[in-house]
């Protein structure tokens, strides 16, 4: 198997991860965000099948962090706890697992190619990957002690990722 067709199979896989996820969470804001990090993957997906038939690709910083910032301010200002169910945060840490080996995938790959642009790419890609772990990490933290979580509001660091 091929660098991309690797990369995309993992994009693929995260990508049904999240849609899967998504189905089995009550909570409106977490379904929202784990939708927006499915389709974050398929981006990923069709910039690695772009790469492998070498067509011209132009990759631009996607909006995640601001729209998952509004989602949980929504939610705190909503006082939103409902379905939370901590039961899932094995299947958070599980994808932000998956995140950060993703990410290192990509920061590898994008020292082993030649040409700049698809090294730019790797690399953009890891970013968002470093993203969606944080994401993944205020999803932890809000499903572990939503009450808390929320009158902390520990998110509000989001952009500086």
């Amino acid at each position: 198997m091929d660098i991309y067709e690797y990369a995309m199979q993992m994009e693929k896989d995260g990508e049904t991860f999240y849609r899967e996820l998504a189905g089995k969470v009550d909570n409106k804001g977490l379904k929202k965000i784990l939708t927006m990090l499915a389709n974050a993957e398929v981006i990923h997906y069709n910039v690695f099948l772009k790469m492998k038939m070498n067509q011209g690709i132009h990759l631009t910083d996607t909006p995640i962090l601001s729209n998952a910032k509004n989602i949980f301010t929504k939610m705190k200002e909503e006082k939103d706890t409902f379905g939370i169910n901590v039961s899932y945060v094995g299947l958070y840490k599980k994808a932000q697992e998956t995140e950060k080996k993703s990410q290192i995938f990509y920061l590898e790959k994008a020292d082993e190619v030649n040409i700049p642009s698809q090294r730019e790419i790797f690399l953009k890609i890891a970013e968002e990957e470093n993203k969606h772990y944080f994401i993944l990490e205020n999803i932890i933290n809000f499903v572990s002690r939503p009450q808390t979580w929320l009158e902390n509001a520990e998110w509000y660091h989001l952009e500086e990722y």
